[in-house]
C-alpha cells in the first residue's frame, strides 16, 4: 500500500479516513480548558453515560469509554473468559481475520464457524456448545464460553431482531454470553432495513459496544454491559491492559455530543444547536433524533446511490449489503482503471483471479464525491 495517496484521487476506502464531526470538534474547544477528574470519572463522561443509558433503555448499565475497536474486543472477551475458555465467532469475524490475532495473544482461541453473507446461524451456535459437551474427551478441549457478532458484520449485512433474538436465546439457554461488536453501528441504526434498536441490543445481549471511530468521532468506543458488576471490577481490567485513557474525557465529551438529541426536520444541525443541547439537555423541536443516528444516515444515503449505480451500469456486486459498504467483483483491467482515480480498499482475490474490492461511505461522505464517482463508473 502506498504511503500517500494521489491528492486527485477520490477516497472510499474506509470510514474512518477523516477526523471528526464538526460539532464533536466545536465542542472539544469549548471545555478545553476545563478542569475535570481524570479516567473517565469526569461530569462530561458522566453526563454521556447517562445519554447512553437513556438510549438504550438500561438504566443500570455500566459503561466504560476505550480507544478503539480491537482494544475493545480484546479487553471484554479476555474479562469475560476463563483461561480454557474461546470465544466463537465467524470465519469472516473482525476477531477473527483482522486484529492481528489479539484474541490469541490474550490466551483465547477464536472458534470460528461458517458464516452466511457474514452472519452466523443460531442452529451452528447450538451445535458447537453442543457438541462441545456431548464430547468424551470435552475436559481436554477449549471450552465455547462467548458468542462475538457484529452489528453491521464485516460485509456490512444486519442481523435482523428475529436473528438477533433466536441466537441470544440460545447463548443464554447455554449459559454463554453473547458480546456484539458494534463498530459500525450508527450505520445500522440508519439503515431503513435495521430492525434491531439500541434497546434491544440492552436487552438481548450481554456486552456490546457502540461503534465512535468509524461513526463520527476522532476515536473511541463506549462499552456497554447492561447488567451493573456483568464484569466485575472491569474498570481495573481496562487499567490492567493498557486500555485507560487518562484524559477519559476526550472520549467523554465526544460521546456526549453524539448521543444528544437534535432536530431531525432538515437533516442539518448546527453548532449552536448542538452546544446548547448539550448544555441544557433540551432541544426545541418535538421532532427529534440523537446525532448518533444522523451522522449515518449521511453514509447510508450515499451508499445507496453508489449501490443503484452499480446496477445501472452492469458491475457485478459481490454480496448484497443495505448499509454503508459496498463490494463489486472486478477483473485486472477493470481493478487498475478504478484504482487510478479512486482509493479502494481490497478485499479478497478470487479463485477466477478477479478481485474484490469495496467501496466505503462514512458520515463525512460529500455527495458532490459520490457524483463524480458515479461518473467514473
Amino acid at each position: 500500500m502506498n504511503d500517500q495517496a494521489s491528492p486527485s484521487k477520490l477516497f472510499f476506502a474506509s470510514d474512518y479516513m477523516e477526523g471528526a464531526h464538526p460539532l464533536i470538534l466545536q465542542r472539544l474547544t469549548e471545555t478545553n480548558l476545563v478542569h475535570s477528574a481524570g479516567y473517565g470519572t469526569d461530569e462530561f463522561s458522566e453526563s454521556a453515560r447517562a445519554k447512553i443509558r437513556k438510549a438504550c433503555n438500561a438504566p443500570d448499565a455500566d459503561i466504560h469509554f476505550l480507544v478503539g475497536g480491537t482494544q475493545a474486543n480484546a479487553t471484554v472477551i479476555k474479562s469475560i473468559l476463563r483461561p480454557y475458555q474461546g470465544v466463537i465467532a465467524a470465519e469472516t469475524g473482525h476477531v477473527s481475520t483482522h486484529e492481528a490475532g489479539a484474541i490469541e495473544a490474550g490466551g483465547h482461541k477464536v472458534i470460528t464457524l461458517p458464516h452466511r453473507n457474514g452472519k452466523l446461524n443460531a442452529d451452528s451456535i447450538e451445535r458447537c456448545i453442543q457438541g462441545y459437551w456431548d464430547d468424551a474427551n470435552h475436559e481436554h478441549m477449549v471450552m465455547p464460553g462467548l458468542v462475538y457478532i457484529s452489528q453491521p458484520t464485516e460485509f456490512g449485512t444486519l442481523y435482523s431482531l428475529e436473528e438477533l433474538t433466536k441466537i441470544s436465546e440460545i447463548c443464554h439457554r447455554c449459559n454463554v454470553p453473547l458480546y456484539v461488536d458494534g463498530a459500525r453501528l450508527a450505520y445500522a441504526l440508519a439503515c431503513p432495513k435495521n430492525d434491531v434498536t439500541l434497546p434491544d441490543l440492552a436487552r438481548l445481549c450481554d456486552a456490546f459496544y457502540i461503534g465512535g471511530t468509524k461513526c463520527g468521532a476522532l476515536f473511541g468506543e463506549a462499552v456497554v454491559l447492561p447488567r451493573h458488576d456483568f464484569i466485575p471490577h472491569f474498570f481495573t481490567l481496562i487499567k490492567q491492559n493498557g486500555a485507560l485513557l487518562a484524559k477519559g474525557r476526550i472520549a467523554g465529551i465526544q460521546f456526549e455530543t453524539l448521543f444528544t438529541e437534535v432536530s431531525a426536520g432538515s437533516g442539518k444541525v448546527s453548532a449552536e444547536g448542538v452546544s446548547a443541547a448539550v448544555s441544557s439537555g433540551e432541544t426545541s423541536s418535538d421532532e427529534t433524533c440523537l446525532l448518533y443516528e444522523m451522522v449515518g444516515q449521511n453514509a447510508i444515503a450515499a451508499a445507496d446511490r453508489i449501490r443503484a449505480a452499480l446496477v445501472q451500469k452492469g458491475y457485478e456486486i459481490s454480496f448484497e449489503c443495505p448499509t454503508n459498504q459496498l463490494f463489486i467483483t472486478v477483473d485486472d483491467t477493470q481493478k487498475e482503471r478504478l484504482e487510478a482515480l479512486l482509493e479502494l480498499s481490497f478485499w479478497e482475490k478470487r479463485p477466477d483471479g478477479r478481485t474484490v474490492l469495496r467501496i466505503c461511505t462514512s458520515w463525512a461522505t460529500d455527495q458532490r464525491d459520490v457524483d463524480r464517482l458515479i461518473e467514473i463508473l
